[in-house]
């Protein structure tokens, strides 16, 4: 699936990794957030730290594909990652197992986080008490079919950046992973107080395991990678937390 043909503005802001695969680095906090289109449906990875952002980020890519969004997969339950996730009425949402509850359970804390992080908190409460939690936990692997051979492997690799993390597999000709904040780019590999420090080194071998030597890599923040990038952050996580 390309590009559709009359998307040239929202196309500005979206890098293709591979035919009908697309992502987008937020401003702000450099989140990314993917796009994977289908014959019949796109799946979006991560919608972003408010409705506006989720808002803009469904029509950029109705538009860069002429499809409707049928299918979110949430990587990680950190308010820049989730809480656009309002603005996609209808769609199915999926997350690591676990993932629902602990987002339903600590509203408060994920509103106060990102507060904390800047977001204007009239904006924050609005996005929490609107969130919308995966309808679908993910515990081991899913294929989501999203039509025309499209088929979209969610993989449960944690826990590590979180005690909830969920990859995304593309194949295709160029197999394209998006890793959530298990791999960042754009600086240190943030380890906050629900990170599992002890696990992390070893969700990256699972990680890498999926996707293998050759495909390319897409941190939570910052710039695509390959797999030597992930297989080194790995060791400087290991080395840090004292793991083998």
């Amino acid at each position: 699936m390309e590009i559709h043909g009359d998307s040239r503005a929202a196309g500005a802001h979206w890098e293709q990794l591979a035919p009908g695969v697309v992502r987008r680095r937020l401003p702000g906090w450099d989140a990314t957030v993917g796009a994977i289109a289908g014959g019949t449906g796109v799946l979006v990875v991560d919608t972003g730290s408010s409705l506006h952002e989720g808002v803009e980020i469904r029509r950029e890519v109705q538009e860069l594909f002429g499809l409707p969004v049928t299918h979110i997969a949430l990587t990680h339950p950190h308010f820049d990652h989730v809480l656009g996730t309002a603005a996609f009425a209808g769609v199915q949402v999926y997350g690591a197992v676990g993932a629902a509850e602990l987002l339903l359970r600590e509203r408060d804390e994920l509103r106060a986080d990102a507060v904390r992080h800047g977001v204007d908190p009239d904006v924050a409460a609005e996005a929490v008490e609107l969130l919308v939690p995966p309808h679908h936990p993910v515990s081991g692997e899913l294929t989501v079919d999203l039509g025309d051979g499209r088929r979209v492997l969610l993989a449960n690799v944690g826990p590590g950046h979180t005690a909830h993390d969920l990859a995304v597999l593309v194949d295709g000709r160029t197999e394209v992973v998006f890793c959530g904040d298990l791999v960042e780019e754009s600086g240190e590999p943030q380890a906050g107080p629900d990170a599992l420090p002890h696990a992390w080194p070893a969700a990256l071998d699972r990680l890498l395991a999926l996707g293998g030597d050759d495909a390319v890599y897409v941190p939570g923040h910052g710039a695509v990678v390959d797999a030597g990038f992930v297989r080194g952050q790995r060791d400087v996580l290991a080395g840090r937390f004292g793991v083998s």
